[in-house]
């Protein structure tokens, strides 16, 4: 049984990081509230609702894109402004009653292990701004899912990612429209190439090529340990296929 006691719309930030950090308080952010809705809550908390307090807007300034916290999936999909890899894999987060209500800061703050649209963000060197009672701090995407303390009682403001270079996606799923069992996303600009993988680790993850054979992914009823890291290392190899480059 959900346990929701509050609801609170704060009018700005300001106001949601005081209501995020009142002591004795559980509260739980939500932008398109996708996660609330599909979770149990077992403790009392109040939400806070940022959908007027985040931006929703995406702007483009010397080959990097900002896109707000609030911006939905379904418009970070129509915008032109936005690498044409990343509106690929928004759309793969799910259909579009869901894109039209799940928000990009609630999709990196989620790190779902197989979201593609992190793994395309991690591939387009993201940057992740973040704003706590002390102010606004900018941190990589990698650094902040390996560390998620980075955003402890603080909330995503924006995204920021590079444009350029060559990126494509490769993956393999029980059906074509079934979430991947393992996804391979590259990006290849000049002098170097990024790969993430989905599916063999907690979060997403930028790896090389030679790290394939060392990963540990999880098991389940969709296949092993073993069928992951063969995947990874096939997958690896067609999205550099499409997008050359050296690894």
């Amino acid at each position: 049984m959900r346990m929701i006691t509050d609801y609170h719309r704060p009018a700005n930030l300001d106001e949601a990081l005081d209501l995020l950090n009142r002591p004795g308080v559980s509260s739980m952010v939500i932008g398109g509230g996708t996660d609330l809705a599909a979770q149990q809550i077992e403790e009392q908390v109040e939400v806070i609702d940022l959908q007027a307090a985040c931006s929703k807007e995406v702007s483009e300034r010397d080959g990097r894109v900002t896109i707000g916290a609030m911006v939905r999936l379904q418009d970070l999909i129509d915008d032109g402004q936005t690498p044409a890899l990343l509106r690929d894999l928004a759309r793969r987060e799910g259909p579009n009653t869901l894109r039209n209500a799940a928000t990009i800061g609630g999709t990196v703050a989620a790190a779902d292990s197989e979201s593609e649209l992190v793994a395309g963000l991690l591939v387009h060197d993201a940057t992740v701004a973040v704003a706590g009672l002390d102010g606004e701090t900018s941190v990589r995407l990698e650094e902040l899912l390996a560390n998620r303390e980075l955003a402890e009682d603080r909330i995503i403001v924006s995204v920021t990612v590079e444009g350029g270079g060559v990126a494509a996606a490769a993956r393999t799923g029980r059906t074509p429209a079934d979430t991947s069992i393992v996804a391979a996303v590259g990006r290849a600009t000049v002098g170097r190439t990024l790969f993430a993988l989905t599916g063999v680790a907690a979060t997403p993850v930028l790896v090389t090529p030679a790290e394939v054979p060392n990963l540990q992914p999880p098991a389940d009823f969709r296949g092993s340990s073993e069928y992951r890291r063969v995947l990874a290392a096939t997958l690896i190899d067609r999205v550099l296929a499409e997008i050359g480059g050296a690894a």
